[in-house]
């Protein structure tokens, strides 16, 4: 009868283990709002490029081979996508100790000690016990534990595409920059070549009293700042240098990029899906939602504390004078226990965790939707660019073009003594700035592209829209 008890106290606590009730909130995933389609396609045509890429190296699509040797090496070299590496790696290792309190822990214990008194000699004594214990997760306290680390695994994954995502985008908005600057300092180094002509025939016609020493003042004053322009361009460039090869972990010493003034630049097409896609392909998204996950799994945790916990110890030892006397049946004792441990009195610690717990899954909802609103804002604010830049760039042709030709005519006409110096100095201002800008705007065109690339996840699929170039 009495034999007997234990056993049946066992039976009862691992079939309320078996059919354990989880105390957590049935999770699901928090709604957002979900427009139809994006408000800046308006007037876009559908277009599917043979090159679009799913989740791939995106970079390919700007026809690069420095880009694409850059942007693949930011994956192993980048620190910051080092360290997001390495937090995912601790991220999973907790998964797997929260996992390992499932199962039952065993322990061995020897012991060996000799005692006497003095005059009577001394005496050994031998010791061997092997104890377990098992926690039965009834009220699913364990359980909500995996699954919160397993969420928090899975949001620090998120965070590692973020970081990745994040540093790609980066270097290749840097190198665009360093490629614009290199278009920018020919331009301007044929610029300097044309202002050292002009200069020098002002020189020879007030040698000869056409001009007065004014225009050769002018001159000069324009060609020294044409030079100093340049000397920036130079220290914008080693700014942009020195930020890709930290970016690549690297010394800014221990790395150069080779000036390529005839580069041309790429604008690819870029489809866009329908919002509710961007939802899967964001991992700042998914980091959030992750998150919200998490939070609701704590809160079963936290309410876990309401109930007792439950668990199973079993020992057995032997002991004797000697070392075989350890493996005598005669010398052998076990035990076995159940035991329960309950809070009675806490001063409402328990009702308070629970309520921040609840508190802090409200926090994470109102963030995740927040993220998800952003990111649609971001994505509207780079279509609205590309499509802006697009028009703009044509503009921004058609102005430097015309003015080219006003500065050649108005150099004619000095030449010819119809004008004063100071016209030539304006139409030359004018044309520079003019050119300058069409370069920028091809750049700022590829940076754009690159933010709405990392807008829309990183990747696309095919068959989505895009806007006629």
């Amino acid at each position: 009868m009495y034999a007997t008890t234990p056993i049946r106290l066992t039976l009862l606590a691992l079939a309320a283990a078996l059919a354990g009730c989880s105390v957590a909130p049935a999770y699901q995933v928090p709604t957002t709002p979900q427009p139809a389609a994006f408000k800046e396609l308006a007037g876009w045509v559908p277009a599917a490029p043979g090159d679009a890429l799913e989740r791939g190296p995106w970079w390919q699509l700007f026809d690069d081979p420095v880009l694409n040797e850059l942007a693949s090496a930011v994956e192993v070299s980048n620190q910051n996508v080092a360290q997001a590496a390495a937090n995912y790696a601790q991220a999973r290792a907790l998964v797997r100790q929260e996992r390992a309190a499932l199962f039952p822990s065993l322990n061995l214990q020897l012991s060996a000690d000799r005692a006497g008194v003095r005059g009577q000699g001394a005496q050994n004594a031998y010791r061997l016990n092997l104890g377990g214990s098992w926690e039965s997760d009834v009220w699913g306290r364990l359980r909500a534990g995996v699954t919160s680390a397993q969420a928090n695994a899975e949001a620090s994954a998120a965070d590692l595409a973020s970081a990745r995502l994040s540093a790609q985008g980066e270097l290749a908005a840097n190198y665009f920059a360093v490629r614009q600057l290199d278009i920018a300092r020919k331009l301007l180094a044929d610029t300097i070549a044309g202002y050292e002509r002009v200069f020098t025939i002002t020189q020879n016609r007030f040698k000869v009293g056409i001009v007065a020493r004014t225009d050769v003042l002018q001159a000069q004053t324009q060609l020294a700042n044409a030079r100093n322009d340049e000397l920036g361009l130079v220290r914008q460039r080693a700014q942009f240098e020195h930020a890709i090869a930290i970016l690549l972990g690297k010394a800014p010493s221990d790395f150069a990029l080779a000036p390529q003034p005839q580069w041309r630049p790429t604008v690819p097409e870029v489809p866009v899906g329908v919002p509710s896609t961007l939802l899967q392909r964001r991992p700042d998204i998914a980091a959030a939602e992750r998150d919200v996950a998490a939070a609701n799994a704590e809160i079963g945790i936290a309410r876990s504390a309401y109930f007792p916990n439950i668990g199973l110890s079993a020992s057995g030892a032997t002991a004797g004078a000697s070392f075989s006397d350890l493996f005598s049946v005669s010398n052998a004792a076990w035990s076995f226990g159940l035991s329960a441990a309950q809070s009675i009195f806490n001063a409402g610690a328990t009702r308070a965790s629970v309520a921040g717990a609840e508190a802090r899954h409200q926090a994470a909802v109102a963030r995740y939707r927040q993220t998800v609103l952003n990111a649609f804002a971001d994505v509207e604010d780079q279509l609205v660019a590309t499509r802006v830049l697009a028009e703009q760039q044509a503009l921004r042709r058609e102005a430097s073009e015309a003015a080219d030709l006003v500065e050649q005519q108005i150099l004619n006409r000095y030449k010819a003594g119809q004008v004063s110096y100071t016209e030539v100095v304006q139409a030359q201002v004018t044309a520079l700035n003019a050119r300058r800008s069409l370069v920028q705007s091809q750049s700022d065109r590829q940076t754009v592209a690159v933010a709405l690339i990392q807008a829309m996840g990183g990747g696309w699929h095919a068959g989505g829209q895009t806007a006629q170039p």
